[in-house]
């Protein structure tokens, strides 16, 4: 059985989901799937050097005995502005639908692509009707509501308007839809989507591949001059206009005469100039700025805090849970949400493996930190409810068969 696969982005670009993709794609061929994914040169998270490499000798790759096949096309660098990034995504996905609907034919059984860009959704199903094969829909976030909470759009927008056209498209023609979580499923339900196409597949995580690193076997406590005796509030994912990061910052600054307290925020993205802009202006003496790590350090990563953060701005994340909460209980950390009432708040309730405050309250958020700060023992306790939630829900194993069932489904169709 043989998947094609376009993507917006494929590793080794760097985002908070990147392994995600690593992990499925090892255990399709696993399963005997051939799988061709179709994607740009990489741009997020990776150097000047690693881009040229891959524009240049790595442009076509071949993997695990021949069982996946990477090519890859010439696309300028991804930039911060909102309009120039959505030029690049009508472009990439312009791309796209040149190359696999009027390029060189091979016979695929299926065609599987996750929801970024926005309008990648839209395009695969213009490449099913062109190649008439089943198109199976992976949703990781939900465009345009996932705008909302941010200057972008709002419920009267132009670009909420044209969201909800693409969006009604591309879920009326998907032939199957995997979904992240119950409060994805009853959204999309909502607008129309019968329940039949829909399968709920939560994010795992690899439970081998993020434990708990002991703080004085942890690299990066050294590599970044971090001192071991304070305690730790961490993010890692995605620095971008809907994370709330002002507030984080006020809280941060708030907490400054608690030298104790330090934060450390891990990643890129398009707010990460602005939050140093901040830490700079204010003189905040106690948030540490980070890169992206590699990703056999991300046990490091997810045990470098005594704390991991899901935080969000009001609206944004009313249907998601991060998969960085999994990453962040799997390495036996509590986590600290400041986030919509959603799943997240029963999961972290019901598993007594963190703290949940409601999405924009600043008090609430200050108070659970200095809760966690207090009561270290219980802060232990509840990272080890974690690792064992984790366990017993969310290992990679579990998830990745279940996207294997899915696609091997439509083998006979």
């Amino acid at each position: 059985m043989r998947i094609l696969a376009p993507y917006g982005y494929f590793v080794p670009e760097q985002a908070a989901s990147s392994y995600l993709w690593q992990n499925l794609h090892e255990d399709f061929a696993k399963n005997g799937l051939d799988c061709d994914v179709y994607t740009p040169v990489p741009t997020r998270g990776v150097t000047t050097e690693v881009r040229n490499e891959y524009s240049t000798s790595k442009k076509y790759e071949i993997l695990y005995d021949g069982k996946l096949k990477i090519r890859r096309f010439s696309l300028w660098n991804e930039p911060k502005g909102t309009l120039m990034r959505f030029v690049r995504y009508f472009v990439q996905c312009g791309k796209l639908y040149f190359k696999l609907s009027y390029g060189k034919k091979e016979h695929y059984n299926v065609i599987f692509a996750a929801s970024t860009p926005p309008i990648i959704g839209a395009t695969c199903v213009m490449i099913k009707k062109r190649l008439q094969i089943p198109f199976i829909y992976n949703l990781q976030d939900i465009f345009p509501d996932s705008l909302l909470g941010t200057n972008i759009t709002t419920h009267k927008g132009i670009v909420w308007k044209i969201g909800r056209v693409i969006e009604n498209y591309t879920y009326r023609n998907a032939d199957k839809i995997i979904v992240i979580s119950e409060d994805f499923k009853r959204n999309i339900m909502a607008k129309g989507v019968p329940k039949d196409k829909i399968v709920v597949v939560y994010n795992w995580v690899d439970e081998e591949a993020v434990k708990h690193v002991p703080r004085m076997e942890n690299i990066l406590f050294d590599r970044y001059d971090l001192e071991r005796s304070k305690f730790y509030i961490t993010y890692s994912g995605n620095i971008g206009l809907t994370q709330n990061m002002d507030m984080l910052l006020e809280v941060a600054k708030e907490l400054e005469t608690n030298p104790d307290i330090q934060f450390v925020l891990i990643g890129e993205g398009a707010y990460k100039k602005r939050v140093q802009e901040i830490i700079t202006e204010q003189n905040i003496s106690n948030v540490t700025l980070l890169p992206f790590q590699p990703y056999e350090e991300i046990s490091h990563v997810f045990s470098l805090g005594d704390v991991g953060l899901v935080i969000s701005k009001p609206g944004v994340g009313e249907n998601s849970v991060p998969s960085k909460t999994w990453s962040i209980l799997s390495a036996s950390r509590p986590v600290l949400a400041n986030f919509d009432e959603n799943e997240l708040k029963t999961i972290v309730s019901e598993n007594q493996c963190g703290i949940y405050t409601k999405a924009g309250d600043k008090e609430e958020f200050k108070q659970a930190i200095l809760e966690l700060y207090r009561d270290k023992e219980r802060c232990q306790l509840l990272g080890r409810n974690g690792r064992e939630f984790i366990l017993k829900n969310l290992t990679r194993s579990v998830g990745t068969q279940k996207y294997v069932d899915v696609i091997k489904s439509f083998e006979k169709k």
